[in-house]
Parts: C-alpha cells; sequence; structure tokens
C-alpha cells in the first residue's frame, strides 16, 4: 500500500522539485523589495554600508530556511550546496564594495544600487558560475559501481614523468627562467601601443614616440632569442627524456618472467614500447612545451590586463570556470579514447607482426589474402576509434571559439560604456582590448593542448604498468660458489604450466631423477611426457607447485641468476639466431671470449670447416632468425654458443634433430670428451642419439617409468624397448619406401 502511494505521489513530487526554485527566487525578490522600503527609513539611510550588511543577513537566513525545508525540493537543495549557494548570492557583493572602500574606491553607487535587477542578474549569474567551478573542482569525485575497480590514475602517471624529469631538474629551472624572460618581452608590447594611441591623442612629442618604438623593437628581439634557446634546451632535454623513458621500459619487460611473454603477444610489446613511448615524447615535447608557453603568457596577460581594467578583468575572469569546463571533459574523453586507440594499435601490429615472422608458412599456405584481410579489420577498428576522436575534437574546437567569441563582445561592450564613463582612457582601453585578444586566444590554446597532453598521459599509463609490474618469480639466490660440480636432483617435482595442482592439470606428478656429473645423462619418451618441462624448470623459467629442484644438494633458488646462466647452457631444437654475424651469434652474452676460444667451440660443435666456406666466413651475416644458414648448421652454430662459455652443466633438447649422420656422430664424440668435466643432460627423440648415453631416464605421463643403461633396459623390454623397435621399423619402412 505504500509503495503505491509512493508511486501516485511522483508525479507530485516533481511538480513540487520544479516549482522550488521559482519560489525561491520570487521570495528572494520580495524580501529585496522590503530590504529597500527599510532602507529609506532615516535611521538605516544614515548607515549604507551597514545596511547592505544587515540586508544580506536577512535575505541569507530566510533563503537558507526555504532552501532547507521547503518539501519536494532538487537535489542540488541539500543542506551543504544549499548553504554555499546562498552564501555566495547575499554575500559576494558586501564583500565587494566593502573591498572598493578599502581600497579607497567610489562606493557610493553601489551602496544605493545593490537592490536594482542589474545587481540582481548579476547576483545569480556570479552564484551559477561559482557552483559551477565548486562542483567541476572542488567537489567533484570519480564516480563508479562498487563491484568496478578503480581506474588508471593520471595524476600518478603525470607524477612518473615528472620523475623522469627529475635528472634534469636544472635545464628545466633555465627554461622556466627563459620563458618567463620572452613571455614578459612579448606582452608587454600592448602597453607600448596604448601608449602611443594616448600619445596619438593628445598629440604629444615625437620622443615619447621614438621611445616607445624603440623599447617594443629591443623587447621584441630579446624576446625572440629568449624563445629560440629555450626552445632548443628543451628540445634536446625532452629527446634524452624519450630515450632513458624508452630504455627503462625496455629493460623491464626483458626482466619480466617468460610465462609473462607467454601470455603477451610480440606485437604488442613492441608497440608498447615504441609506438606509445613515440606517442608520448612527441606530446610532451610539443604540446606540453605549447601549454608551457601559452601559461606563461597567461600569466602575464592577466597581470598587465588588471593594471589597465581591474574591473575589465574581473568580468573577464568571470567567464574562466565556464570555458575551463569543456577541455576537463574532452581531456578526460580523449584520455579514455587514447587507450583504447593504442591497445587497436598494438593488436593489429601484432598481425603484422605475426605475418611477416611467418612469411614462410604464410606463403605455404596461400593464405596472403586471409591475413591482409585479418589486418584491414584491426584497421578498421582503429579507424572508428579515430573518427570518434575527431568528432570529439571538432566539437570541443566549435565549443571553444564559441565561448571565446562571446566573452570578447561582453569585453568590448563593457569596456566602451567604461570610456565613455571615464573611468579609463582611450589608450588604456586599446591595450586592455589587445591583451584581451591574446588573453583569449591564450585560453584557447590551454583548453586546446591540455586534452592532448591528458591524452599523452593517458597512452603512457600502460608503459607505466610495465614499469611497475614486479616478475611473478621468486629473487635471486645469494649462491655463487667458485666450484660447481653440476650435481642435479628433481625431488618429487610438480608442476603445471596453468599454476593448478589438479592430477589432471599436472604435467609434471611426483617427477624425481638424478643427473651426475662426469656422464651423459638421456632423457626420452613420448610426446606430452614432460621432457622439455625439465629443462624449462632448471632454466628457472618457470617455479614446481611442489617438491625441490637441487644443484649440488642446494635448492636452485638459492643460486644468483647470473652465476646459474653462467654455468649452465642450453641449446634447444628450435635454437633461434640473431640477425647478426655468425661470430657475434657465437660470442652472444660473453662478447670477452677471444676468437681461439669461439674456433675450439665451432670444432668441437662441428661447425669451423662450414663456418670458413660462408661468404664472409665468421662475419657472415647469419639473417633473421638464422634464415641464411640451414637447419642443421644453425644447430651446430647454437652448439658453438653454449660451448664457448664452458658450462658446467650443457643441456641439448634435441640439439641434433637436424645434423646429418656424420655430424651427429662428430657431435657426440666431442660430448663424450666434455662430459668428463661437466654434467650433459639430453633430451632425445632419436633412439640413436640416447643410447650412447651413460644414463637413461625413459618418462611417460609426467613420471620416471623407467631407467639405466641401453643395454639394460633393452633386457627390461619394457617402453624404451618398444620405443626402439618402433623407431628401427620406421627406418626400415622409410628405407624400403625411398628404394
Amino acid at each position: 500500500m505504500e509503495d503505491r502511494l509512493s508511486k501516485n505521489d511522483r508525479p507530485g513530487m516533481q511538480k513540487m522539485s520544479l516549482l522550488s526554485p521559482l519560489v525561491c527566487v520570487v521570495l528572494d525578490l520580495c524580501v529585496l523589495r522590503a530590504l529597500r522600503l527599510a532602507q529609506l527609513s532615516p535611521l538605516l539611510g544614515s548607515r549604507p554600508l551597514a545596511t547592505l550588511w544587515g540586508a544580506a543577513v536577512a535575505r541569507a537566513a530566510l533563503l537558507a530556511g526555504l532552501a532547507c525545508t521547503c518539501p519536494g525540493r532538487l537535489p542540488w537543495m541539500s543542506s551543504p550546496a544549499a548553504l554555499r549557494s546562498v552564501a555566495v548570492l547575499c554575500f559576494h557583493f558586501p564583500v565587494y564594495v566593502t573591498a572598493l572602500g578599502a581600497m579607497g574606491r567610489s562606493t557610493l553607487e553601489e551602496l544605493w544600487g545593490w537592490h536594482s535587477w542589474e545587481r540582481l542578474l548579476q547576483g545569480y549569474v556570479v552564484t551559477a558560475v561559482a557552483g559551477l567551478y565548486w562542483t567541476r573542482y572542488v567537489s567533484a569525485k570519480p564516480t563508479r559501481k562498487p563491484s568496478q575497480k578503480p581506474g588508471p590514475d593520471a595524476s600518478a602517471a603525470l607524477k612518473r614523468l615528472v620523475g623522469f624529469m627529475k635528472p634534469y631538474l636544472g635545464r628545466f629551472v633555465i627554461v622556466l627562467v627563459l620563458v618567463v624572460g620572452s613571455s614578459y618581452g612579448e606582452m608587454a608590447i600592448p602597453q607600448y601601443t596604448g601608449h602611443m594611441a594616448d600619445w596619438i591623442q593628445d598629440e604629444g612629442s615625437s620622443d615619447a614616440f621614438i621611445q616607445a618604438i624603440t623599447v617594443m623593437t629591443l623587447m621584441t628581439i630579446a624576446s625572440a632569442v629568449f624563445e629560440f634557446v629555450c626552445d632548443l634546451i628543451y628540445n634536446i632535454t625532452m629527446s634524452l627524456i624519450h630515450t632513458s623513458v624508452q630504455g627503462a621500459v625496455f629493460q623491464a619487460v626483458l626482466k619480466q618472467e617468460i610465462a609473462f611473454f607467454d601470455s603477451s603477444s610480440t606485437g604488442e610489446l613492441v608497440s608498447r614500447i615504441t609506438t606509445d613511448t613515440n606517442d608520448m615524447s612527441e606530446a610532451l615535447s610539443e604540446k606540453l612545451s605549447l601549454l608551457m608557453w601559452y601559461a606563461a603568457r597567461f600569466a602575464f596577460l592577466l597581470f598587465f590586463m588588471l593594471s589597465q581594467s581591474w574591473k575589465m578583468t574581473l568580468l573577464t575572469c568571470m567567464g574562466l570556470p565556464i570555458i575551463w569546463v569543456i577541455p576537463e571533459v574532452t581531456g578526460h574523453f580523449h584520455q579514455t579514447i587514447a587507450v583504447k586507440v593504442q591497445d587497436s594499435l598494438a593488436k593489429a601490429n601484432q598481425v603484422a607482426t605475426e605475418t611477416f615472422a611467418c612469411m614462410k608458412t604464410v606463403r605455404s599456405f596461400a593464405n596472403e589474402d586471409g591475413e591482409t584481410e585479418k589486418y584491414r579489420k584491426r584497421l578498421e577498428h582503429t579507424y572508428s576509434l579515430n573518427k570518434k576522436e575527431a568528432a570529439a575534437y571538432a566539437a570541443s574546437t566549435w565549443a571553444n571559439s564559441m565561448t571565446t567569441l562571446a566573452l570578447k563582445i561582453f569585453i568590448l561592450y563593457y569596456g566602451g560604456t567604461l570610456v565613455t564613463r571615464g573611468a579609463v582612457s582611450s589608450g588604456d582601453l586599446v591595450s586592455f582590448v589587445l591583451y584581451e585578444l591574446q588573453f583569449a586566444s591564450a585560453v584557447e590554446a590551454v583548453m586546446r593542448y591540455y586534452p592532448e597532453v591528458k591524452k599523452a598521459i593517458g597512452a603512457s599509463q600502460k608503459i607505466f604498468e610495465y614499469l611497475d609490474r614486479k616478475p611473478v618469480a621468486p629473487p635471486s639466490g645469494s649462491l655463487a660458489p667458485g666450484d660447481l660440480s653440476g650435481h642435479i636432483e628433481f625431488k618429487n617435482v610438480k608442476f603445471s604450466y596453468s599454476g593448478k595442482t589438479e592430477e589432471n592439470s599436472l604435467v609434471l606428478k611426483g617427477l624425481s631423477l638424478e643427473v651426475k656429473p662426469g656422464r651423459i645423462t638421456a632423457i626420452v619418451g613420448l610426446n606430452r611426457s614432460g621432457k622439455s618441462t625439465c629443462v624449462k624448470l632448471l632454466e628457472r623459467f618457470y617455479q614446481p607447485q611442489e617438491g625441490e629442484i637441487l644443484l649440488d644438494g642446494k635448492p636452485l633458488q638459492s643460486y644468483e641468476d647470473q652465476y646459474l646462466h653462467d654455468k649452465m647452457a642450453v641449446v634447444s631444437q628450435d635454437c633461434v639466431l640473431f640477425a647478426r654475424s655468425v661470430r657475434e651469434n657465437i660470442k652472444y652474452g660473453y662478447e670477452d671470449a677471444s676468437d681461439e676460444e669461439m674456433f675450439r667451440a665451432a670444432e668441437q660443435a662441428s661447425a669451423h670447416n662450414f663456418i670458413l666456406e660462408l661468404p664472409k666466413g665468421y662475419d657472415t651475416d647469419a639473417g633473421e632468425k638464422g634464415g641464411q644458414v640451414s637447419g642443421g648448421q644453425k644447430q651446430r652454430i647454437a652448439i658453438a654458443r653454449a660451448l664457448i662459455r664452458d658450462p658446467k652443466i650443457l643441456i641439448l633438447d634435441n640439439a641434433t634433430s637436424d645434423l646429418d649422420t656424420e655430424n651427429e656422430y662428430q657431435v657426440r664424440q666431442a660430448l663424450s670428451n666434455l662430459a668428463r668435466s661437466r654434467s650433459v643432460l639430453m633430451i632425445a627423440s632419436k633412439m640413436s642419439v640416447a643410447e650412447k648415453a651413460h644414463h637413461i631416464i625413459v618418462l611417460d605421463n609426467g613420471t620416471v617409468k623407467e631407467e639405466g643403461s641401453h643395454d639394460e633396459l633393452m633386457k627390461k623390454g619394457g617402453l624404451y624397448a618398444e620405443m626402439v623397435e618402433k623407431q628401427k621399423k620406421g627406418f626400415q619402412r622409410q628405407q624400403e619406401d625411398s628404394q
């Protein structure tokens, strides 16, 4: 019943809410009329200032009581907002008149005209502007749903950007001084122009005219020189900052754990490091520079305008809160769109990067049109976001122009009335008009470039996410013993790439194995048995969910990262060479190695002879991802890259799969000699490779199925023997088919 009544009462409550402001205005007019009649009494008429303040107090008491007790009042008429509005409406004029009297200005007209329609309208305009300013800049808080996470803090991103500028604080101080000097010289020109106007009107001496021209010329030259030096220092400094930011982002990304790269595409990472940092740097170098210049001009213009006519300046400043709302709204919208545009560009770059990286696969499947269509769809999405951004920019530009034009018209009208009253001279009016024209341009420029700077800040938030991101990995240990034997132990290791511990998610299920120094240990097994996962855990790319990995009896995570990777070398089946010379690829990460060490490692890897036959020998470019050499040559170069470090632990993850029989034999012989002083772990798919190992471990479904030497395992007739027989039959079938 109560709900039904409340629904029926809603239309009436809405009508009362709409009538409440009208009731307040009518009551305010009645109060003003009554106070006006009271002022005509002999007692109050002899004390106009006291009467003005008394009327303001009485008016405020009545309006505050009505605003707080009126039924069906609007939401904006809640007690705090209502009291603020009433205070501004009732007391701004008494404060204004009292301040005029304190400065020795004439207040007679204001004391006897406070009740006029002009003052009444002025009071409501001032109250509206003050309420708008308060709501927008003082009490505004970001609203979000309770379940929604807080968005990125633009002010925090700005502080981070300022942090990169701190090393160059001295340069920015010089830039600031030059900006002040240049702006002062440029903004002082209209003042001398006004003096010239007064001289022409009063027909003064020619010396004053020549002096004004001379001063204007010197100030113009000095302003231009200051601006040139300032721009030079500023742009060079911002280039240094851009370099440091881009380098810091690249370094932060490289330090992330391997799982981060598994979930992040290469195109997106490259886009963040290059495109985002370039956009941010461009905005800070150009847009922030312009914003700084126009902000300085704004300050000097305001100073000179006050010196010409504080009344016209006050009228000009009254329009600023309204104008400032526009860049605040458009800046927030631009910031949001900027993030979406950067995400869309990153996805488009991802498609292009993947396509070019896998060009041979694309060509082999004749899918050029499919990749083109996929890239076109990504670009269309980016284009749709760019259209929204362009529409927002056009709308904000139009709104800025209209508001500044309206402000100019009001200033010209009010300035003309002051000249006719004799409050200002014609020269002062000319100077003020020139200042006001530049003032409007400065405000318009600030409104235009402020959203651009916020846009750059919005684009930089993802960059700082990379900088702030902590690798999800245990901290580096402190062990770095001088003598390492390379004894490896897996004890009840359980691991899954998803991080889950359910049985069906585990790749390794309580795995226990041992790799002893001085011999070659081979791990074999069917696909998805966990062979390569063991290598990734040894490299500390991932951490086991349960169990532990020991190296010389100490937990693996207790060793220093750099020490561990110096003592451990891994060669994978899909070995990657960089687009550099063969020499640089072999010495990668070990640039201090001598050429003799490089030659010895290449000979051990059976690579020295074919490298000498290349067009430029060791200086031959291997091409992107080693595309200029064959698969077998690439593997031998990768093995040489591992052997040049003289590691204590050598891991070959199917590293000889692309070698022919002769080269495989030579590499195996070299490994047999090397194994005497180190641990060698081989992940083998070829049984012919595994059978030469001293110890063979057979994995099946994440556990050790059997282990022993080749002969021992063949006698058992288990999984290993079955795999050997199947591979032999497959090899025989291939020979029969080829004959």
